[in-house]
């Protein structure tokens, strides 16, 4: 951690994240109490975060905007549409407004798509490679560190002013990136044009992880995963008032206790990745949120308690891992779209598990479904660390393993004609 933040880049890039991730962190579970408050429904509640996570479903379309611009322009303009979005919740006065809740929300989902994917290419031009896992980590760590206080700010604010204010407040957070962003200094080549068709240029990313070994089992095993952690939206709702007996406001807690967690596993992400490697850890990451889910089952503080804590350490170690593994196995010119294949590939089973979990949490109750949580998570970490493909260890210089070969994907890219820019 120590070398990314003796990097000028990654110190005023992540400087700027911290006010935005501040912003969203209020954002999202103050819209999930204020549509429960509406409609006093832990289902409608759920929701808020579905309409989130399905425009994902358009991330490999947004992706190839992504590797077709200069990234740090589009970061900028990005942020700066998504902060005028927000303002549209001022128009939000009861029960008849929902909708627009959800709206709202999906737009920032769509925003996110392009900005995720455009910060996980801009890194790979702004990092030098050995310290990509700590950038990442960094970034990881910031937002679930944040969730020690932003929930609770944002419950407390919902309280005490309502969701205007802090609509507000996150549009303005928006501004942060923007100043971080220009104070940059990035030389970014110009992005080719398109070599091929549109859709077989909007595919490449899919059709690369897909080819690589690596990447297809750390997909397969965390799409099937989070085919059932989308419960976690709906079930913490019912967590707190159906098992514990709070207000919904008590979910702010539970998600500050949470980054507790992630302030444990946030900065060792990126050694654990350099000793055991990104699969492994995302492998034992998976175990750790198994555990978690059974933790929560009881009706018992102590014990949500414990499964909180544990759900907030392997959160940043499935992150980090992740996202480290597909930026060293993905050629430059793929970088947007690899990022959006595979996240993609991984949140379609979580948004229609979200919706599940809306769904069946009235006919089933909430411990049915921690169960099934646990059971599936934990067959896939049982599949993911039993590859062989992905036994990996540090070499004896400390690089991170090999970078993919012109003989692989990024050859057939070149063969194709899709050889571009250097930029991330």
């Amino acid at each position: 951690m120590r070398g990314i933040l003796r990097h000028r880049n990654a110190c005023i890039y992540l400087t700027g994240q911290v006010f935005s991730l501040f912003g969203d962190s209020c954002l999202w579970l103050a819209m999930g109490i204020w549509v429960k408050t509406l409609t006093h429904s832990n289902a409608a509640a759920g929701l808020t975060f579905f309409f989130f996570t399905a425009p994902s479903l358009f991330a490999p379309a947004a992706s190839l905007v992504v590797d077709r611009l200069r990234r740090r322009p589009l970061l900028i303009a990005v942020n700066a549409l998504t902060g005028g979005v927000v303002l549209l919740l001022l128009a939000v006065h009861g029960a008849g407004q929902v909708w627009l809740i959800y709206v709202v929300m999906a737009l920032y989902g769509l925003s996110h798509s392009v900005l995720n994917s455009a910060q996980s290419a801009l890194l790979t031009v702004m990092v030098p490679a050995e310290l990509l896992p700590d950038a990442n980590g960094g970034l990881r760590t910031a937002q679930e560190t944040l969730r020690l206080v932003a929930p609770l700010a944002g419950a407390g604010l919902f309280v005490a002013v309502g969701g205007h204010v802090i609509a507000i407040i996150d549009a303005a957070t928006f501004a942060l990136p923007v100043i971080a962003l220009l104070a940059l200094r990035v030389a970014e080549p110009a992005p080719h044009p398109l070599a091929q068709r549109w859709r077989n240029e909007i595919t490449a990313g899919i059709q690369h992880v897909m080819r690589t070994a690596e990447l297809r089992h750390m997909i397969i095993a965390c799409a099937s995963a989070f085919a059932v952690l989308g419960f976690d939206e709906t079930v913490v709702y019912a967590i707190a008032g159906d098992g514990l007996h709070k207000p919904a406001a008590f979910v702010g807690i539970l998600i500050a206790i949470q980054g507790a967690g992630a302030v444990i596993g946030g900065p060792t992400a990126a050694p654990l990745v350099r000793r055991i490697g990104e699969a492994r850890l995302v492998g034992i990451s998976l175990v750790l949120l198994a555990v978690a889910a059974v933790l929560e089952i009881p009706p018992d503080l102590p014990s949500v308690i414990a499964g909180v804590i544990v759900f907030g350490v392997a959160i940043p170690w499935l992150f980090v891992g992740f996202v480290s593994l597909v930026q060293r196995l993905t050629p430059a010119q793929l970088q947007g779209r690899a990022y959006s294949a595979a996240t993609t590939l991984v949140t379609t089973p979580q948004t229609i598990s979200i919706a599940a979990g809306a769904a069946l949490i009235s006919v089933t109750g909430y411990r049915p479904l921690l169960a099934a949580m646990a059971t599936v998570v934990a067959l896939a970490a049982g599949y993911l660390l039993t590859r062989a493909e992905l036994r990996h260890r540090l070499s004896p210089e400390g690089g991170m393993g090999q970078r993919p070969s012109t003989s692989g994907s990024e050859g057939r890219a070149r063969r194709a004609g899709r050889a571009g820019t250097t930029v991330g």
